[in-house]
């Protein structure tokens, strides 16, 4: 039976459509909107491999979803689902593993190579068309196959032994021919699905979304069948995929600069159209893993970052006209790599080693002519807590030591505890003291009454703990012992003071410290914000300021910016790792995290938590340096994954690249020794980064012991330093100034 022609127009427009949305077209760009069965994506799309090789997978929806089944035709199997379960038995894989001996540009340069090392070796010799992020090299030179790793490490002694040292083993998935039925079940109904169906879920409504491994996503999914075994897919708009991407990549916690999230967008979006098709033979362009672009979903996505992709969209990166290959690294540790030296490729003239500073740094100096000279109480140093209650106006100014050294009259601490309270918003004693010294017996039971810890005296603190806490106590009355107790188990009093004799006079320096802690057990009464810049901005002055000696200076707090002034009463506090000291001058560039105490928008006190002393713009970050140790044995395990040295002996820079990072290691056995190159060296040691210097230990023999790696930085350290993004934007970068320092030589155009 002959069919209709209109029986063959809806063929071909089925059969168009499932080659469309299974990724056989490119994507395409501009402002066309696409539709699957009502459900719009707005053009230019992108599809991310969520996971490969799946077993068992759960995909639910936020209001409901629709299921298609495609195959030559496509039709509906479920509508308005909440939750489907599915089963897909892994294709039968083996794995093998094969010797990469050298890379070139082009096919017929490999294959030449291929050639002649055809005459040297009895092993199978191939070319294979693949290539490695940041690297334009995308013919590989193999040697293979070997059944296990230990038989490839075995080949590359042969190797070795006729010249070939720079080799890499790969690992290499095979499919078998065998593979069982994919499962799906849905509306409690298990339905088989023939293994070269391709499944899609649509949500239902505009407003639903889709959930897979606990990640919301926005667009649609799809399940289908590879060479690898089954993938998901998930495909939407690609600036609403970088929505989740700028921030799963750049944290807007901790890195909350706009400016930062916006040349990590471009940078993002030139990597993604870049790569568009990467992984085609899977049905997806790239993964969602760091390798190649961080991708959380909905969840991760943020207001600032959000922002940041809206007022770049559809702006890229481009070196003479064509995309940049747009590599990005977390921490740079002072200095960016040039390309070949860590990804073995080409060298790409905008992916130049670049040094982590900004040549147009802003500084900052505050002076201050406060200080409170050391106080030393049990062994610690309290002249910080003695300017922070003066500041707070619990204490009147007194800068002697020799006053806090001296015994305290009753009537002075309880005006010192009657300010605490008013501060605290309690009701004030207003009975008068007298000049009869301060027992800490006297001041146990002031602070209790005083404060309203009564009732926790009585109902928070066992019999069982008081005993456990102070032993018998025998110089104590027992209601006493109840209320000191209560004081040292809420660390007002330490177990390095003397608690032992009720009698005994306090200092006022003890007071000092007793009433600091006493006011952290509610609250810290000072602000903590960052420092961003002095600013020319007047305000309207009162008191006796005058106009030559007060600065202005501007601070963010949870991104809102304050003015505060600043003069040369306040007092200037440098906290470096918790030790504390008053500065007469310090300097400033921006992004300092800062604690003050202000009145009236008077600054009292200014703390500046000190980060390592730096000007690179990376400083704040958590592995700016670092260091790891290994023992010999361990990382005998983990390099003979790699190279069949034997017992491993010493390892040693042999070369270094442009930012200082290791390029070229010497890892030497008592079987054999071999060459690593580029990131490799990361990879095999099982470190953060290659910019390190060894120490090592050694025993009675003048054996190794142990190696410690001492390093700065975290990633690959080429291209984009995206915490050195973040000290650009702190100190008034624009993006595109920190994307042209990053990348040399380009230029940002709107292209979508």
């Amino acid at each position: 039976m002959r069919k209709s022609p209109f029986t063959k127009l809806k063929y071909l427009i089925t059969i168009s459509l499932a080659i469309f949305l299974l990724g056989g077209e490119p994507t395409e760009f501009g402002s066309e909107k696409t539709f699957f069965h009502g459900y719009l994506i707005q053009k230019p799309i992108i599809r991310i491999g969520l996971g490969v090789n799946l077993e068992q997978m759960k995909i639910s929806a936020s209001s409901g979803m629709k299921i298609y089944e495609v195959k030559t035709n496509y039709k509906l199997i479920a509508n308005d689902v909440d939750e489907v379960l599915l089963r897909g038995q892994k294709e039968k894989l083996n794995e093998k593993y094969v010797i990469q001996i050298a890379q070139a540009k082009e096919r017929e340069k490999a294959e030449i190579i291929a050639q002649d090392v055809k005459t040297w070796i009895d092993h199978k010799v191939f070319v294979e068309d693949s290539s490695e992020a940041g690297s334009s090299e995308n013919f590989k030179i193999l040697v293979g196959d070997f059944i296990t790793r230990g038989d490839a490490l075995s080949y590359i002694v042969k190797l070795n032994r006729i010249g070939i040292q720079d080799t890499w083993i790969l690992r290499k998935e095979i499919t078998g021919s065998e593979s069982k039925p994919l499962w799906i079940l849905v509306n409690d109904e298990m339905k088989s699905l023939d293994n070269d169906t391709i499944l899609y879920f649509i949500p239902s409504n505009p407003q639903s979304y889709l959930s897979y491994k606990g990640r919301d996503y926005r667009g649609i999914l799809t399940l289908r069948a590879t060479r690898k075994g089954i993938v998901i897919i998930n495909t939407l708009n690609l600036e609403d995929y970088l929505k989740a991407v700028v921030p799963s990549e750049l944290s807007p916690y901790n890195f909350p600069e706009l400016e930062a999230h916006k040349a990590q967008a471009v940078a993002a979006r030139t990597y993604a159209i870049k790569n568009l098709g990467k992984e085609n033979d899977l049905g997806f362009d790239i993964s969602d893993t760091p390798q190649a672009q961080f991708y959380k979903g909905m969840k991760a996505e943020h207001p600032l970052s959000t922002r940041a992709v809206e007022e770049t969209k559809g702006e890229v990166a481009l070196y003479r006209g064509k995309l940049i290959n747009a590599l990005y690294t977390s921490t740079c540790g002072g200095q960016t790599e040039n390309v070949e030296n860590v990804f073995l490729g080409p060298s790409l003239p905008y992916l130049r080693a670049t040094e982590c500073v900004y040549e147009k740094q802003n500084e900052w100096r505050l002076t201050s002519q406060a200080n409170i000279p050391e106080v030393i109480i049990e062994g610690q140093d309290i002249s910080h807590k003695i300017a922070e209650l003066i500041s707070l106006d619990v204490l009147s100014p007194e800068t002697s030591p020799d006053f806090y050294y001296e015994e305290i009259k009753y009537q002075e601490a309880q005006v010192w505890v009657s300010r605490a309270q008013a501060l605290l918003g309690k009701k004030t004693d207003s009975a008068a003291g007298d000049d009869s010294p301060m027992y800490l017996e006297s001041f146990v039971e002031l602070a209790i009454q005083a404060f309203d810890w009564k009732e926790g005296v009585e109902n928070l603190l066992l019999e069982s703990e008081k005993e456990f806490i102070l032993g018998d106590g025998q110089n104590w009355a027992n209601g006493d012992k109840g209320y000191l107790a209560y004081l040292i188990q809420t660390g007002v009093i330490s177990s390095a003071y003397d608690y032992t004799n009720p009698q005994r006079i306090l200092i006022r320096g003890e007071m000092v410290d007793y009433l600091w802690k006493i006011l952290r057990n509610y609250h810290d009464f000072s602000v903590q914000g960052k420092f961003k810049r002095l600013s020319e901005e007047a305000l309207t002055k009162t008191g006796t300021e005058s106009e030559a000696d007060t600065s202005y200076i501007e601070v963010e707090v949870d991104q809102e910016m304050t003015l505060l002034s600043f003069n040369p009463h306040t007092y200037l506090v440098k906290n470096y790792g918790g030790r504390y000291s008053f500065e007469s001058e310090i300097l400033l560039l921006g992004g300092e995290k800062v604690r003050w105490i202000a009145s009236d928008g008077r600054l009292q006190l200014l703390e500046v938590i000190y980060p390592p002393y730096s000007n690179i713009l990376d400083r704040s970050s958590l592995y700016h340096s670092w260091h790891v140790r290994k023992s010999r044995e361990e990382l005998t395990r983990r390099i003979q994954q790699y190279y069949p040295i034997g017992e491993l002996e010493d390892i040693t820079c042999q070369k270094r690249g442009d930012s200082h990072r290791v390029i070229e290691l010497l890892v030497k056995g008592d079987q054999n020794q071999s060459v690593v190159k580029g990131l490799r060296v990361r990879r095999v040691l099982g470190l953060r980064e290659t910019l390190f210097v060894i120490d090592r230990e050694f025993d009675e023999d003048g054996r190794i012991t142990h190696f410690t790696f001492r390093g700065k930085g975290w990633g690959h350290g080429v291209g984009l330093c995206q915490v050195g993004a973040f000290g650009m934007a702190q100190t008034g970068a624009g993006y595109k100034d920190i994307l042209k320092k990053y990348y040399r030589g380009i230029s940002i155009k709107k292209i979508l």
